[in-house]
């Protein structure tokens, strides 16, 4: 359904409360003035409750949502527990006397009593961008408050809203995609419930989008036609399940809706009982892009290791990370792992003599190089110093949590505002691994393929890199028939993307079917079972292959 004028018609007859929920970052005031106008052209009395103002005063807020660990850090926040109900002192009651329809709109107006209850949503890509230009404001944040960041908006906004969303999706009538304010898409709750479930029993895939860095490079462009205009196509993030969504409808009718929607109505589905069991909601594998080609070196960092996640950040699970080599060639090179017998003082005293002086010094008197050799795997624990070097496509298959790269270096690179861009040394040096240095970090680290089952008639699956230590397993299918390569979720989800090659055509034992080309990525929920790989053209395919075994 395309508009307000058909939205408002579903809306029961006599006086109605209707709560209008959303995301903090939007413009409400297009929101609102939009419906209002719909309902007044119909004769429709219409009031207003706006929740926003229903808030605590901002310093409460963040008092409510500080953390003693990390109140004064400049990047980092602990990720936000409880509920939004939390940031309010009191939930208010809608007007009683009301005639006609009282809209109670902003974050949290399922909150209060209503009879009809609407979502109306704008991808995170929309919020992000308005936090950093300084037109959105973060959740709470009134005028005259300061100017909102992204720090607020990822560790403590989004949290906070998804969970409030996740608990409401069952009891929403009406989903409105609000990327035209103006002109909005929505489909009815009963079905936007329908069209998840059968969702989550067949393989899709999840919008993917571009974002540009100082290191960004210009693959994506060049090789995937995507974000021509922009700078550079530094991110790809191809399945990121906090920030991707999935179109459902037809072309010129559809809405976007989260993919962590997906999963949390439909877990078990989605990820298989036991991995259910072990993330809850949480859908724990991440794929997206690394492009340096024509960009530069990506910083030098890490990743927390399992009790800092915990115990600093708030995380259940930490990031361990692996990198594909999907372009690499002559020259080009990956940071990883530490030399043998490293001088870690001389390395934080340089670290820290670069951050706070602006002295560079040579990273790799501390941390190793290897070749960026096309297709190769690098497997990257919790702690263990990486990067990737300019030149390079890097498919990123990792766990999920993806907004704690703790830097060591950064080369000095200078930000939008001509300042050093931040570096988390201290963060960084807490969660420095040392238990893998020298030939080790190659033994363990860069792993050859080995076979997991093979068919006679020219395809194999091949493991390419698991850690007792890492959660998730990192395989590649090599298709080089016409035959097709059989395969079976066998209650865990698969994520498949094609790494080499002209794509493939996955179905499914129920007949659905769905063609991946190259680049591209899929998610196979658990409750799929079995399928088939068919070679699309007459090339050799690679798939990259993630699960939880």
């Amino acid at each position: 359904m395309s508009g307000w004028d058909p939205a408002v018609t579903t809306l029961p007859a006599g006086p109605t409360v209707l709560a209008v929920d959303g995301p903090a970052t939007m413009d409400w005031a297009a929101v609102v003035g939009n419906l209002s106008k719909a309902l007044a052209e119909r004769g429709t009395p219409v009031e207003h409750l706006d929740l926003s103002a229903q808030l605590a005063p901002w310093p409460g807020i963040v008092e409510r949502t500080a953390s003693a660990g990390l109140s004064q850090d400049p990047d980092f926040e602990r990720l936000a527990a409880g509920s939004l109900a939390d940031l309010f002192d009191a939930v208010p009651e809608p007007p009683s006397q009301s005639e006609g329809v009282v809209i109670v709109f902003g974050p949290g107006a399922a909150l209060v009593e209503h009879d009809v209850l609407w979502y109306v949503d704008l991808p995170k890509r929309y919020a992000e961008a308005a936090i950093v230009s300084g037109d959105g404001r973060n959740l709470g944040q009134r005028e005259g408050d300061g100017r909102p960041t992204t720090k607020r908006l990822f560790y403590i906004d989004w949290p906070l809203l998804d969970r409030h969303r996740d608990a409401v999706a069952p009891h929403i009538d009406r989903w409105i995609d609000v990327q035209d304010a103006t002109g909005p898409v929505s489909v009815d709750g009963l079905t936007l419930r329908r069209t998840i479930a059968h969702l989550a029993q067949r393989p899709f895939r999840t919008r993917p989008t571009f974002n540009t860095t100082s290191w960004g490079g210009h693959w994506a462009q060049r090789e995937l036609g995507i974000n021509r205009e922009a700078s550079n196509t530094a991110l790809g993030y191809e399945l990121i399940a906090p920030e991707s969504g999935v179109l459902i409808g037809r072309p010129g009718v559809q809405v976007e809706v989260p993919f962590q929607l997906v999963v949390a109505l439909h877990p078990q589905q989605v990820l298989g009982e036991q991995v259910h069991a072990t993330f809850g909601t949480l859908f724990p594998i991440r794929f997206d892009y690394l492009d340096t080609v024509d960009g530069g070196n990506l910083s030098v960092h890490c990743h927390p290791r399992p009790e800092y996640m915990r115990e600093v950040f708030g995380w259940p699970y930490t990031q361990h990370e692996t990198y594909y080599m999907m372009v690499g060639g002559e020259g080009r090179k990956v940071y990883l792992g530490l030399r043998d017998g490293v001088d870690v003082d001389a390395f934080a005293q340089e670290a820290r003599a670069a951050d706070r002086h602006g002295l560079p010094f040579d990273i790799e008197q501390y941390v190793q190089t290897f070749p960026a050799v096309a297709h190769q795997l690098f497997v990257i624990p919790a702690g263990t110093p990486h990067g990737s070097g300019e030149g390079n496509v890097v498919l990123e298959v990792s766990a999920t949590p993806y907004l704690y790269s703790l830097r060591f270096y950064d080369w000095l690179r200078r930000d939008p505002q001509n300042g050093q861009r931040p570096v988390h040394v201290d963060h960084a040096f807490n969660n420095l691994g040392t238990d893998r240095t020298g030939d080790k970090v190659r033994t363990d680290l860069v792993q050859p393929p080995r076979i997991v089952r093979e068919d006679r008639r020219g395809w194999r699956e091949e493991l390419l890199g698991a850690l007792p230590e890492m959660f998730f397993e990192v395989r590649r299918v090599v298709i080089d028939c016409d035959e097709p390569a059989e395969d079976d979720t066998a209650g865990r989800f698969h994520i498949l993307n094609v790494v080499e090659g002209d794509g493939v055509l996955v179905e499914t034992a129920s007949g659905h079917r769905h063609s991946l080309a190259y680049a591209e990525t899929l998610v196979v929920p658990a409750a799929v079972g079995t399928y088939t790989l068919h070679r699309l053209g007459s090339a050799r395919v690679l798939l990259v292959k993630s699960l939880v075994p």
